[in-house]
């Protein structure tokens, strides 16, 4: 079984989407995004720098849309689970058909505003700490008042706070924590810092008309399957102010019995998570359409066991 993944913010880098506008129709796509949104994608996804692919109001739309622009690449894909990290439920809603890739664009770019304005309220940031146990660390953080935003498996936890709150953590991290790791957002996300944000988007919901997935869809909210599409927009309007867990989505993928797991443009996050704590799970990064062969032949191996067996 194969498991079709997105990433969430961070994994944006300067010029990243310039391979893939050059797909045929590609640029069309994108520019009619851009023109509903009233964002400019293609300038974002390939001349900005990274201070301003930093901004959350332009990170999450453009996450989203490559998300989307390279699994349409790929064709038909035969997927038997999908997930997203952070905002990257968004595009694996898009994936399972429960938003239509407008609506999924229109969401983010509402999200991403609401959520640069909750953190214009108070200087917050995100920092990743690697190594350590889950919960010496998680008790470490409470003790200085951070939340554990994201607990992504695999040795990793994601402190979420103020920036004086995760200066403290650098001079004084957990016990057994290799390295304190700031990273590229703008904000305290998933934790009560962007409880302004959730109001804003359960509004912006409010104008959804959600269909039931198509494809078993994994929350990250508790690493549940969830068979409703109201249920998968509540959720998503909800996670904004709470953690992400991805190890239960990790864990969930373990008893599907997923063998493979592929994360869209801009992969590698969530692959480097899954060689860590899913052994013997085949991955792939689709980092630029030089990729998609091999995901193509990831994609039939893993709803072929003959022919991945004579590929062995």
């Amino acid at each position: 079984m194969l498991v079709l993944v997105a990433p969430g913010q961070g994994a944006q880098t300067p010029g990243f989407l310039t391979p893939w506008l050059e797909l045929p129709g590609a640029a069309d796509r994108v520019a009619a995004w851009s023109d509903t949104i009233g964002l400019d994608l293609a300038h974002y996804g390939t001349k900005a720098d990274a201070d301003e692919i930093r901004d959350t109001a332009v990170a999450q739309p453009l996450l989203v849309a490559a998300g989307i622009l390279s699994a349409a690449a790929l064709g038909d894909i035969n997927a038997g689970a999908v997930a997203g990290h952070s905002v990257g439920e968004i595009t694996a809603a898009a994936f399972a058909g429960v938003l239509d890739d407008t609506a999924a664009l229109t969401l983010v770019r509402k999200r991403g505003l609401a959520m640069a304005d909750a953190a214009a309220i108070t200087e917050t940031g995100m920092s990743a700490l690697l190594g350590g146990d889950p919960e010496v660390s998680v008790a470490h953080l409470e003790k200085l008042g951070l939340t554990p935003a994201n607990v992504n498996g695999a040795g990793q936890i994601v402190a979420a706070g103020t920036l004086e709150q995760l200066a403290a953590l650098n001079e004084d991290k957990p016990e057994g924590v290799r390295k304190v790791v700031p990273l590229k957002v703008a904000g305290a996300f998933h934790t009560h810092h962007m409880a302004p944000a959730v109001d804003t988007l359960a509004e912006a919901a409010k104008a959804l008309t959600p269909a039931d997935p198509k494809i078993r869809y994994v929350s990250n909210k508790d690493g549940r399957t969830v068979a409703s599409g109201a249920e998968v927009v509540e959720r998503l309007v909800g996670q904004v102010a709470n953690p992400v867990r991805w190890d239960r989505c990790m864990e969930t993928f373990q008893e599907l019995g997923v063998t493979a797991l592929l994360e869209v443009c801009p992969g590698g996050t969530l692959t480097g998570l899954a060689k860590r704590a899913l052994p013997g799970i085949k991955t792939l990064a689709l980092k630029t359409p030089d990729d998609l062969d091999a995901a193509r032949e990831l994609i039939t191996a893993a709803s072929d066991p003959a022919a991945d067996a004579a590929g062995a």
